[in-house]
C-alpha cells in the first residue's frame, strides 16, 4: 500500500449564529482558545479555533443556519484525558450535557451541543479502546 498523502484533518467549518456566544462557550466551557480572526475590512467574520496538534475548527457568523439529523455531518468528537472534571466544569458552567457511558468501542463518551446545536462527542480513551488495536477489528453495535 502505497503512503497516505493525508496526514491528518486540518479543520472542521461550522456555522455559528453569535459569533461572541459561540466564542464565548468553546473558551470558558471548554477551554478552548482562538488562534485568529477573519476579518472583512471592519467586520469580524470568523475565526479558527485552536484545539492543539494542528487541529482547528473554523467558525464563520451564519445566522439562517440549522442542524438536523438528516445532515450529512453529525456531529464533532472532541478528545479529553479527564472526562469526570469536562462533566463537572461543564454543568458548572450552566451548560448541559449527558453522564458518561462507555461506548460499544470501549471509550467513555457523553454528549452536549453548543450554542448554534453544533452536537459534540467528548471521549476519553481507554486501555480497550478499538481506536488503538489491530486495523480490520469488528465493534459490535447494540444501536
Amino acid at each position: 500500500m502505497p503512503k497516505p498523502f493525508i496526514k491528518q484533518v486540518a479543520h472542521t467549518c461550522i456555522f455559528a449564529h453569535d459569533l461572541d456566544k459561540t466564542e464565548a462557550f468553546y473558551r470558558d466551557v471548554l477551554g478552548i482558545p482562538t488562534a485568529f480572526t477573519f476579518m472583512r475590512g471592519e467586520e469580524r467574520i470568523g475565526y479558527y479555533l485552536d484545539f492543539g496538534a494542528r487541529t482547528f475548527v473554523e467558525v464563520f457568523r451564519k445566522a439562517d443556519s440549522s442542524f438536523a439529523e438528516t445532515n450529512q455531518i453529525n456531529h464533532i468528537c472532541l478528545e479529553t484525558e479527564d472526562l469526570d472534571g469536562l462533566l463537572a466544569h461543564v454543568r458548572a458552567q450552566g451548560v448541559e450535557i449527558t453522564d458518561k457511558k462507555l461506548g460499544v468501542d470501549g471509550t467513555w463518551q457523553a454528549w452536549t451541543s453548543d450554542p448554534n446545536g453544533v452536537k459534540l462527542e467528548i471521549f476519553q480513551y481507554t486501555p480497550e479502546s478499538m481506536q488503538f488495536k489491530p486495523h480490520g477489528g469488528i465493534c459490535q453495535v447494540n444501536w
